[in-house]
């Protein structure tokens, strides 16, 4: 690969004047002063894609893209030095398990949707150091193609992208506000759902399930939607958030949650699991805070779905290799407070990212426990598609990296409407009108930023 070293570069207007070459992807660390948020990746122009829908495309099909451009790893490089950018669909899981359908099943767009970038820039937000890197990959150069014709193709891409970081960007739109968003739920009708959860839980099918509601919105034709994201990362920051154009829909994300990390063979996963909706006065605020890490029920709730991750990670770690290694932390963000546990692994031997989606994906804490039948019944009570929602958002590298999100917190734009989703975890100790509540909190930022409103 061929690397230049520019000078620090604000990854949010790096992405503008990305924007013009098409394609843009912007994984964005925008919570800068978090552990997790080391690096914003900007990258654009890419030179193949990969599709998933009802039917087509799996991961395998993925595996041997993937795989022509498969490079060996290189120390002391940015984690992200190329590759796929894009996300998984929720409804992606059906293609991996036996699992009920919704009715709008074969109405999917996409359950997966991946472009390959030979070109990114890399920022490290701590220390303000910023590279652009190049593979020399195309549609016709692969890893069996001639060095030479590699170093050429990527000394263009190097060159177009400086040009583009060096042109003012184009400014951005004063978007109407919006707020017209309606869901698919009542307080009536979320609280019957929690009752039928609980129902299954009394009867021994599951101990808990995740149940959301979902927002939609119509928006003018000229919404502009890098103008909305970036009101969305001001007003709640996150390490793992993102923006994606895609074709025919845009994808603007500001997740807290780490689903899958894959660096080298080492494996991290960082489910959320209990919520609590941030007071204004400091000294509430606290207790607060206080109260959600001394919760019986937020607490466990945490420690099952650590439970079924350790599970789960098992099947492609090495047993022995499977540690808790953060339960039930305490993790601030701009409207709520969450309790975070970590668990780590070593990949075995002979797998690679996309085994290790196979396993896991969708992640735990946004199904519940037992996963499979959760998913059943999360699919007989909402009964409609859940789209990127829930699913992950990140990259999986040429060198075989990954980094995967939990995308909540995340809106999806198509044909001049918005939808997102936000729910919770439901158990035999949940209350209706606290999860409601609990829905609300996590959707207020995104509603926030359609209307407007800073706080």
């Amino acid at each position: 690969m061929w690397i230049r070293s520019l000078e620090f570069a604000d990854p949010f207007e790096a992405a503008r004047r990305l924007q013009p070459l098409g394609g843009v992807a912007f994984l964005d660390s925008a919570l800068g002063d978090s552990k997790q948020s080391l690096y914003s990746f900007v990258a654009a122009a890419p030179f193949a894609e990969f599709e998933a829908r009802p039917g087509e495309g799996d991961l395998n099909a993925l595996r041997a893209l993937l795989a022509r451009y498969r490079i060996a790893p290189e120390p002391d490089m940015p984690p992200f030095i190329g590759g796929a950018i894009g996300y998984f669909a929720y409804d992606f899981g059906q293609t991996l398990e036996r699992l009920d359908r919704p009715q709008d099943w074969h109405n999917a767009a996409r359950l997966a949707y991946l472009a390959l970038y030979d070109t990114v820039l890399a920022i490290n937000l701590h220390s303000n150091k910023c590279f652009l890197i190049s593979t020399g990959f195309s549609e016709t150069l692969d890893n069996s193609s001639p060095l030479r014709d590699r170093k050429a193709q990527a000394e263009k891409r190097l060159e177009l992208f400086e040009t583009a970081l060096a042109r003012a960007p184009r400014a951005l739109a004063e978007n109407p506000l919006v707020t017209s968003f309606k869901s698919d739920f009542t307080p009536q009708t979320y609280a019957a759902s929690i009752e039928r959860v609980q129902n299954y839980i009394r009867a021994g099918d599951i101990y808990q399930a995740n149940i959301a509601q979902c927002f939609e919105a119509d928006l003018p034709s000229d919404f502009d939607a890098m103008a909305f994201y970036a009101r969305l990362r001001q007003t709640n920051p996150a390490p793992f958030a993102a923006y994606l154009e895609t074709p025919g829909q845009i994808i603007a994300s500001s997740s807290p949650e780490r689903f899958i990390r894959l660096q080298g063979r080492n494996v991290e996963t960082r489910p959320i699991k209990g919520t609590a909706r941030r007071e204004k006065d400091p000294v509430r605020d606290a207790q607060t805070a206080a109260a959600l890490q001394a919760s019986v029920k937020d607490r466990a709730e945490n420690i099952m779905i650590v439970d079924l991750l350790r599970n789960d990670l098992s099947r492609v770690c090495t047993p022995e290799s499977v540690n808790v290694s953060v339960l039930c932390g305490l993790e601030t963000y701009a409207s709520v407070h969450h309790l975070v546990s970590a668990v780590t692994g070593e990949l075995r031997t002979g797998y690679d990212a996309l085994d290790l989606v196979a396993a896991t994906f969708p992640g735990g804490s946004i199904t519940g426990a037992p996963k499979i039948r959760a998913m059943d019944i999360i699919t007989e009570i909402e009964n409609r598609l859940r789209g990127v929602y829930c699913g992950a958002i990140g990259y999986i590298g040429f060198d075989g990296a990954m980094d995967l999100n939990i995308a909540i917190r995340t809106v999806s734009i198509a044909q001049n409407r918005a939808s997102f989703s936000a729910g919770g975890g439901i158990t035999i100790l949940s209350d209706a009108a606290g999860e409601y509540d609990e829905s609300f909190a996590k959707a207020a930022r995104l509603l926030q930023a359609f209307a407007g409103a800073d706080t």
